[in-house]
């Protein structure tokens, strides 16, 4: 079922799984694929890889508001490359299709000296994917997150448990936020079957 609101792909920190979530959505849903920020690794950016594991002929991959050279957070990443990340120059493409769109970093990762990516959210009116990965310190990260959530008003759609699952961590996380949520496990050499085959909503 195709949502109205623009789906955000962002997790409890960095290299927790949100391009692959973004796949398996963008390729579930049919959906149109978005990154509004891309921090270096321009020559193999996430629009690239999430356009390599897409096999549907409907979804379009939208340009980056912006493009940055290195692969540090995006305030830094800016300021070495001498701009300032302006929010009202990051326009959400115009489709009649379901848009995902995939974050940096976690909710509090600085794309200038005020505004963070739970802004970016906000500004789209968007409701979130939130992506969570298990290691040590992840219940913190993900309640601290979805506490933040709540306090701004910002729907959760649905938690994604990404990798090796832990019933004990899950338990915890579900009982104070029993939102809709799936699980993907970890998966290696990821091809375009493989993202085809998952289903997460």
């Amino acid at each position: 079922m195709k949502n109205k609101a623009p789906l955000f792909v962002t997790g409890i920190g960095t290299d927790v799984g949100k391009t692959v979530v973004s796949a398996i959505m963008v390729e579930y849903l049919k959906a149109d694929y978005w990154k509004p920020i891309q921090s270096g690794d321009l020559d193999n950016s996430d629009t690239m890889k999430v356009k390599a594991l897409v096999s549907n002929p409907i979804s379009k991959f939208h340009k980056e508001a912006y493009r940055l050279n290195q692969p540090f957070s995006p305030h830094k990443s800016a300021r070495l490359d001498g701009v300032e990340i302006d929010l009202e120059k990051i326009i959400i493409p115009e489709t009649d299709n379901q848009l995902v769109i995939e974050g940096a970093g976690g909710l509090m990762v600085p794309l200038n000296n005020k505004h963070f990516i739970i802004d970016l959210i906000q500004k789209f009116n968007a409701e979130v994917i939130l992506v969570v990965k298990h290691y040590l310190g992840s219940i913190n990260h993900t309640l601290l997150s979805l506490e933040l959530l709540k306090a701004r008003g910002i729907v959760v759609n649905k938690i994604i448990f990404n990798g090796d699952r832990d019933e004990d961590s899950e338990s915890i996380i579900l009982s104070r936020h029993d939102n809709c949520h799936a699980s993907i496990p970890l998966i290696n050499d990821l091809s375009r079957n493989q993202v085809k085959n998952q289903v997460i909503l």
